[in-house]
């Protein structure tokens, strides 16, 4: 994948196959693998059909969804197997972050 199609300090939403959904910024893509920051997965949701609409309006029920804490733009992570990848809208970013860390309990 090229990466000049994306765009640096721009959040995405990240599917990938066995790992889940994520919000982060892109550092690289090397085939489907990607090198990111200020990654934060995004467990469990309602209020948005999945992963488009997420990325497109965020999600409308945040007391509801279990997130991750938010990693730091200094922690690379690396996310195998990408199946898809979309750029969060200003909305999207606000409504995700909205989500308090869940934490099991």
């Amino acid at each position: 994948m090229n990466n000049s199609l994306f765009t640096p300090n721009q959040f995405y939403i990240i599917r990938a196959e066995r790992a889940g959904v994520f919000m982060a910024k892109i550092d690289s893509i090397q085939g489907d693998v990607a090198v990111v920051n200020s990654a934060r997965r995004l467990y469990y949701w309602e209020g948005a059909l999945d992963v488009t609409q997420i990325a497109a309006n965020g999600v409308s029920r945040p007391e509801s969804c279990k997130f991750s804490a938010q990693l730091s733009v200094t922690d690379k992570s690396t996310i195998f197997n990408l199946v898809e990848i979309h750029p969060a809208s200003d909305k999207a970013v606000q409504s995700i972050n909205a989500v308090k860390e869940w934490n099991k309990k």
